[in-house]
């Protein structure tokens, strides 16, 4: 029986590394029941929502009144209780009673890991209602923290709200600014109307957190609030609330997204009114990272996929991981997958610190930068991953009977959810000019190269290198026009992405010997190579170290 858990070792060595001994101990025999349940029963039903299980809106009952009811099949509704019940998210915010404390996000984000190598279309209501905790948990007062943050943390001892962000308008998309849904003070709450245009599970959620206008005068995103808004009034009745149509959608086929007109509905002022973008921004971050936990999670998805298969089909009378390609392919998914789980778990340690109020404002800034340089870089690879998947299978990697075809439906969203390529690339412009942050990044990097052993001098000196050139360019883009800038932007990003991950994979090296060193060399190689037609057999020379012999990971464990 297939395992999402054991099959992958690189995530112990992850886990020990963040977690203290007695949190790791129980935390791993928790997901390796987690991980036979996500390859097995959760991927069949995954399967089964995908092709013919998707959400289903009705719009009337048999009196004719509006209930706007969103159906999903019983399959998916275990699942969500299966993995609610576990804390996804309610043993961020809640003690875990075998331990006596709070779980975090590290623990969490293993999970979501776990849950999107089988559907990253059920991960996606998790990583909103996490938003939806932290914004309740962080801002919202004690009445209102009372009455809903007990459901939305819901692990099985009461009912579970599922939460919500609804942003995107027709009219504005990704420029929130433009959005025009209005807030009228009714005694102690609010009365919402508008439309939200892409508002993913709709229907499904308890609680939404929305931005909307109390003051028509406040233009742009410094004129919007934040509110929660029950799908449900106290008495059980649709609070309001209209779904026009659910969105027919390349993939994620398992997460209701549909437009949502908001017809009066009560809602409840959440912090401060005038800082309602802000809080929804912090939110963001954090959904970020869900979504580049849900990328690693397709490419690991990917990769097994891929080896699996060419350790089975056979062609001119070999078995195709045989052939040197093969080979190189295999290696270069390894490699990629591992350093991009390193860095993303770095970034997350590093969010954890900022989420709860300990970090400095240099370490604030470097956390925005991150999180945009990772939640870029894994989407577009779990494109690339699940391409290559289909690649290793030919012709029956097109065909539904074999998972890929929905990877690659799945992945494609990743790149567009939280914030496209362009939307980040001008994030990390605004940091640069806001923060300098590119100074802190290259400051931070060169610390960790200076604690690296001499037998990766070399590798070392090609990083260094490398951020000399990228510190350079980045100066000389920064001294051009605004419209050159943003052109740039996207470029700067990738940079800093390769210098990032570099490190990490030295930093790897360093620490757990001869794989992790083949590891780096090969991504280092890859990424920084100065000659475009370099005749390397690095990927070969390597293959059974890397490929065959991850178990060698396990016996770290037990150092």
């Amino acid at each position: 029986m297939r395992n999402s858990y054991t099959e992958d070792p690189n995530l112990a060595i992850l886990l020990k590394a963040y977690l203290e001994p007695g949190f790791f101990q129980w935390a791993e025999e928790e997901l390796v029941e987690y991980g036979a349940l996500c390859a097995n029963e959760i991927d069949d039903r995954a399967r089964h929502t995908d092709r013919e299980g998707q959400p289903k809106l009705v719009k009337y009952d048999k009196m004719g009144n509006d209930i706007s009811f969103v159906w999903q099949n019983e399959g998916y509704l275990k699942t969500v209780k299966q993995s609610y019940d576990r804390g996804i998210v309610g043993y961020v915010h809640k003690e875990i009673p075998a331990l006596g404390h709070k779980g975090n996000y590290i623990y969490s984000f293993a999970q979501g890991y776990l849950l999107s190598q089988s559907e990253p279309g059920f991960y996606c209501p998790v990583t909103l209602t996490m938003a939806t905790a932290y914004l309740i948990d962080h801002y919202a007062d004690e009445k209102l923290k009372e009455k809903f943050l007990p459901h939305v943390l819901a692990t099985g001892d009461v009912e579970l709200y599922e939460g919500a962000t609804f942003l995107t308008e027709r009219q504005g998309g990704s420029d929130v600014g433009a959005n025009e849904t209005r807030a009228v003070k009714e005694g102690e709450h609010y009365r919402l109307t508008g439309e939200k245009y892409f508002a993913s599970n709709a229907g499904a959620c308890g609680v939404a957190m929305v931005l909307a206008r109390i003051d028509d005068q406040k233009q742009g995103t410094k004129g919007l609030s934040l509110f929660l808004v029950p799908w449900k009034k106290d008495d059980g009745s649709n609070n309001n609330l209209s779904i026009r149509r659910l969105k027919d959608k390349l993939g994620v086929k398992a997460v209701p997204s549909a437009e949502v007109l908001l017809e009066g509905s009560k809602a409840y002022l959440v912090g401060d009114a005038s800082k309602g973008f802000s809080y929804m921004a912090e939110a963001l971050n954090l959904s970020r990272l869900c979504n580049a936990v849900a990328s690693v999670g397709i490419m690991q998805r990917a990769y097994l996929e891929a080896k699996s298969y060419a350790y089975e089909r056979n062609a001119f009378k070999q078995k195709i991981k045989d052939f040197p390609m093969i080979r190189e392919s295999l290696v270069n998914m390894k490699v990629k997958h591992e350093v991009e789980m390193s860095a993303l778990f770095s970034s997350i340690a590093l969010y954890e610190k900022v989420a709860s109020g300990e970090s400095s404002e240099e370490e604030q800034a470097l956390n925005r930068l991150l999180i945009a340089l990772v939640k870029k870089e894994t989407a577009e690879q779990a494109v690339h991953f699940s391409h290559e998947a289909i690649e290793m299978h030919g012709g029956n990697g097109y065909i539904e009977d074999f998972v890929t075809p929905r990877l690659l439906r799945d992945a494609q969203v990743l790149t567009v959810w939280e914030g496209t390529a362009n939307i980040l690339g001008l994030e990390v412009l605004r940091l640069i000019h806001k923060y300098e942050v590119h100074r802190l990044f290259f400051a931070k990097m060169k610390r960790e190269l200076d604690d690296l052993p001499e037998n990766l001098a070399l590798e070392k000196a090609k990083v260094m290198k490398a951020i000399d050139s990228v510190q350079a360019r980045i100066n000389q883009i920064c001294q051009m026009d605004q419209s050159m800038q943003t052109y740039h932007s996207k470029r700067m990003t990738k940079w800093l992405t390769d210098i990032f991950e570099s490190t990490i994979a030295l930093k790897d090296a360093a620490q757990y010997g001869e794989r992790k060193q083949a590891i780096a060399r090969i991504f280092i190689e890859r990424t920084l190579q100065s000659d475009p037609y370099l005749l390397s057999e690095l990927a070969l020379k390597h293959y059974e170290l890397i490929v065959e012999k991850a178990q060698v990971s396990s016996e770290l464990q037990k150092n």
